[in-house]
């Protein structure tokens, strides 16, 4: 007995010793992390019939220097409620509170007329000091109340990639984007500040020291302000200069798959969502959507047949212009031949008959392998809902005109995210990628997980990326816009794509209706961006080089003196 009396004092004195290092870390939570909910709480002027606000975590942009900006965050205000049978002089208080606030008269009418309803809410999102004069004035009927909403910054910017929230039945939630895709996390419950201080300490245990994957934060996110700006007055220009029907981009890092910017124009003000007349803008083409996009696909045909060996950039082959299998025919999309060629031409001219040249050499079922290792039929589990599968069918035809057709990008249809991984992959060595836009999430409880993806599987060997990347700088340095647009100390490797637009029917294509497309990465050889466009039936031009080249230049230009990227040559 006398020897277990110091083990059960030493017992004592560590329990002694956790139990008063969770209350200081409970004061911690209540005083710091806490503080300010426990501060606005415990103000009850103007407080809510229900004594709960609004709450939800905020989303941030990350800064080139890895500073926060506000990217979705909770405003506070007030709002004025009026209870109709309390209300003395109907005209007297209209005429107090509008001279303190727009409100419109026939809204007032209709909402004092309602006797047997004890609140009525007339004035929204005014400011404390609108409230304070309201308040001095003492009108019979009328309270004043705190509340809190979604602000958006930033207004339009990212909207596509945020996107909002909304109701869902007597919830709310997010409903698109990032605000949909981690509601869990950006969700909050303020009763849990009114809960008994030692009941929380020991109910709240586990959440801290088992993580959870409902466990309440901020998310900041890979998006750079000042890049996705860019990015969408880039696109606002290529919409203006070809009206076109849609334009779209994103800008990632082709070795982490961070995106620094993502837009669809048109696009829409986030803080006036309610407006929309057209829910489709709502949604992520980039993520929810499928296109053919054409000859940017043949740097995935010419990557398969270098990696396996058929062809080298040197591999020469006699061009006849078009070529024809059983009864359907394939041509260059000016029908022209060019004779005996290289494989290097095939990409500098986008030679139609060059890209079907490689997908023979390496016969139906390699070439389907090897376009399928891209990724290309799968999800690239990139963190935004609604992303679909692109459609990847002809590739398991066994007919050889869809193989043809594949080979420079028309019969199949890919979602532009699943592109972009499989254009980094040519980019970076060969690996494949996980798109992503969150890198961090800040915990309320003080934790925070940074957010980090193993290497993905190799789909084609280092020499291979470095041979076509040296091929895709040629196309740059010597035949877009015919050298003119080279850079003297940057390499950029780049390829354009003109696709035409399938009818909506199936019954073939739309003669006078393409999408452009283009994608490059610099400094090539150790690249840190990758810049993927397109645009939807340009109008009065064929030719992506026409429509995008220039704005890719510029982007690539402004990337590499905003990073301050060193040259490469």
């Amino acid at each position: 007995m006398q020897s277990a009396f110091p083990i059960r004092v030493k017992i004592l004195s560590v329990l002694v010793v956790l139990i008063s290092l969770l209350l200081i870390a409970k004061l911690f939570f209540v005083q710091v992390i806490h503080g300010g909910d426990y501060s606005e709480r415990a103000d009850r002027q103007y407080s809510t019939p229900s004594g709960n606000l609004f709450e939800r975590g905020s989303i941030f942009f990350s800064t080139k220097n890895g500073n926060e900006v506000s990217a979705a965050t909770t405003e506070l205000g007030y709002k004025v409620a009026i209870n109709p049978k309390q209300v003395i002089d109907v005209d007297a208080t209209y005429q107090a509170l509008s001279s303190i606030a727009p409100l419109d008269r026939a809204l007032f009418d209709a909402k004092v007329q309602k006797k047997n309803d004890p609140y009525e809410e007339v004035l929204n999102r005014i400011t404390k000091e609108s409230a304070d004069a309201i308040n001095a004035q003492k009108i019979p009927g009328v309270s004043i109340y705190k509340e809190k909403w979604r602000f958006y910054p930033g207004n339009s910017l990212a909207s596509r990639a945020l996107g909002f929230i909304a109701y869902k039945g007597d919830e709310l939630l997010g409903r698109y984007g990032l605000e949909r895709e981690y509601n869990a996390t950006l969700s909050r419950d303020g009763s849990d500040l009114y809960v008994n201080f030692f009941a929380e300490l020991f109910s709240d245990i586990g959440k801290v020291v088992f993580k959870s994957n409902d466990r309440p934060g901020d998310i900041i996110t890979t998006l750079e302000p000042t890049v996705q700006d860019y990015l969408e007055r880039s696109l606002a220009g290529i919409m203006s200069a070809w009206h076109t029907d849609e334009a779209g981009g994103i800008i990632i890092n082709p070795k982490t798959g961070e995106i620094y910017a993502m837009a669809t124009l048109p696009d829409f003000d986030l803080n006036q969502s309610g407006k929309v007349t057209n829910p489709s803008l709502y949604g992520n083409p980039l993520i929810e959507n499928v296109y053919e996009l054409g000859s940017v696909i043949k740097t995935l045909t010419m990557s398969a047949g270098v990696d396996a060996g058929v062809v080298t950039p040197d591999t020469m082959y006699d061009d006849k212009g078009c070529l024809t299998f059983n009864t359907h025919t394939v041509c260059n999309f000016d029908k022209r031949a060019r004779g005996v060629v290289s494989m290097q031409e095939v990409l500098n001219q986008s030679l139609n008959t060059g890209a079907t040249y490689v997908m023979q050499k390496l016969g139906k079922d390699r070439f389907r392998e090897y376009m399928l290792s891209f990724g290309i039929n799968e999800k690239t589990d990139v963190d935004m809902p609604g992303e679909v599968m692109s459609l990847t069918n002809n590739l398991n035809s066994t007919r050889e005109i869809e193989y043809a057709t594949a080979s420079y990008g028309q019969g199949i249809a890919l979602a532009p995210i699943a592109a972009v991984r499989a254009f980094s992959a040519v980019a970076n060595g060969g690996t494949l990628i996980t798109p992503h836009l969150v890198k961090k999430i800040d915990y309320t409880d003080g934790g925070s997980d940074t957010i980090s993806f193993p290497e993905g599987r190799r789909v084609i060997k280092v020499e291979t990326s470095e041979t076509v990347t040296r091929m895709l700088v040629k196309v740059v340095d010597t035949a877009l816009f015919g050298g003119t647009e080279k850079l003297e100390h940057y390499s950029i490797a780049a390829k354009t794509g003109t696709a035409q637009i399938a009818k909506a029917d199936g019954t073939g294509y739309y003669e006078d209706q393409y999408l452009h497309s283009m994608y490059g990465y610099f400094p090539a050889y150790d690249p840190e961006f990758l810049v993927f466009l397109y645009d939807i039936n340009p109008k009065e031009v064929s030719f992506a080089a026409n429509t995008l080249g220039h704005p890719f230049i510029n982007t690539a230009k402004f990337l590499l003196n905003y990073y301050e990227v060193a040259p490469d040559r």
